[in-house]
């Protein structure tokens, strides 16, 4: 008899997502007492007691710095997030803030906004006053994208539609985005070079030690006057001290980005929008159901695809009887294992081993029923975090 698996619900997750979970396998709610799984979006797991029934965690978007990832390593629970289901949404944001800033918009309807309609002079007025507001176009200017993932790609693309010239800096690209790249992207060689050559630079990289304050007082130093920045990454990728000095020095012509702070809110030179980077209904459906379809794939058969803290690792079932197992990266590791098999009279029909960093990760098929003496004594191997026995 197939299990019932629990799942806890910690923000409104989309039902396009929770649809993917069948009623008769899950139950799925935000009082779940032992859940096997969390669904989140943005609320902050950081002081959440979360209990140790846990098995997975699935993070609706594609940060997860809400979510105490280091921590769940360390106990052998996997973090998935939905990498590129929100990059459409960015993509449109990104090109609407280019738009807002090239074109004076947001002064535009400011000034509109504060015309009395009664006034027989409106019309006057509007004449008047437009001449204010002049902007230029965006073709011809050029896009300096940082960060080549998903979103970085397509806004890449974008710009180029629009008739404008590209580049692009990214020293971690993968394969695939490389693949995804449109061809008349510039290769840049470093942040400097797309500061001092792009009219527009747009941000696309995780927020990491090695990302934070990636734009700062030295960085800014080389950029071309009167550019514009915009983040749609992560608030902390810019020094927002940095970033006000430039603008009050006139280097920086506009601030776009998607998080508002004390900061830089009421600043004349910057347009924060209130986080709506993939606050689209196709974005949020995208990002549950792709989240949704990773946890119930890694809770049944053990696969991993887009977990931030595990390697990906999908094996296709050759038997009913099956073994996930998460452990320190460490030698002799796949041996002690097989071993601990070997004791307990079970046959390995097929096994797959993965490792990320620190994480391992060991999928194994057998040919029989797993008895709880082995799982215990697999358990027991030190360095193993958690082993899963699952049977179809």
């Amino acid at each position: 008899m197939a299990r019932n698996f629990q799942i806890l619900v910690l923000n409104q997750i989309s039902q396009a997502g929770l649809k993917r979970l069948p009623a008769e396998q899950y139950t799925v709610g935000k009082d779940i007492a032992a859940p096997d799984a969390i669904l989140v979006r943005s609320a902050d797991m950081h002081k959440l007691d979360i209990p140790a029934s846990v098995r997975a965690i699935g993070r609706a978007g594609a940060g997860t710095n809400n979510i105490p990832v280091k921590a769940m390593s360390a106990r052998g629970v996997p973090v998935f997030n939905a990498p590129g289901a929100n990059a459409n949404a960015v993509k449109e944001l990104v090109i609407a803030g280019m738009l807002l800033s090239a074109r004076n918009l947001t002064g535009a309807m400011r000034f509109v906004t504060a015309l009395d309609p009664k006034d027989p002079e409106m019309e006057k007025k509007v004449e008047d006053g437009k001449k204010n507001f002049a902007g230029y176009e965006l073709a011809g200017h050029t896009l300096g994208v940082i960060g080549l993932g998903k979103i970085g790609c397509l806004v890449a693309d974008a710009a180029i539609k629009l008739g404008m010239h590209v580049m692009g800096y990214d020293p971690e690209i993968t394969v695939d985005a490389a693949w995804s790249l449109p061809s008349q992207v510039k290769k840049a060689n470093s942040v400097a070079e797309v500061l001092k050559n792009a009219n527009f630079v747009s941000l696309h990289v995780p927020l990491a030690d090695a990302t934070r304050k990636m734009v700062n007082e030295q960085s800014l130093e080389h950029v071309r006057h009167g550019a514009v920045l915009l983040n749609f990454s992560r608030e902390g990728v810019v020094d927002e001290a940095a970033v006000l000095a430039a603008l009050d020095a006139k280097k920086l012509a506009c601030y776009v980005c998607d998080f508002p702070s004390p900061h830089v809110n009421g600043h004349p030179q910057v347009i924060a929008l209130p986080h709506l980077g993939a606050s689209t209904r196709e974005a949020e459906d995208n990002c549950a159901a792709m989240v949704a379809d990773q946890v119930r794939d890694y809770l049944e058969d053990g696969n991993v695809q887009n977990a931030v803290n595990f390697p990906n690792i999908t094996m296709p079932r050759e038997s009913s009887f099956r073994i996930a197992i998460a452990n320190a990266n460490v030698p002799n590791m796949v041996g002690q294992i097989s071993t601990a098999m070997a004791n307990a009279n079970l046959n390995i029909h097929n096994m797959m081993n993965k490792s990320r960093g620190d994480m391992a990760y060991t999928l194994v098929d057998v040919d029989s029923a797993v008895p709880q003496a082995a799982v215990e004594s697999i358990a027991g191997i030190e360095g193993v975090l958690a082993v899963r026995y699952l049977p179809a």
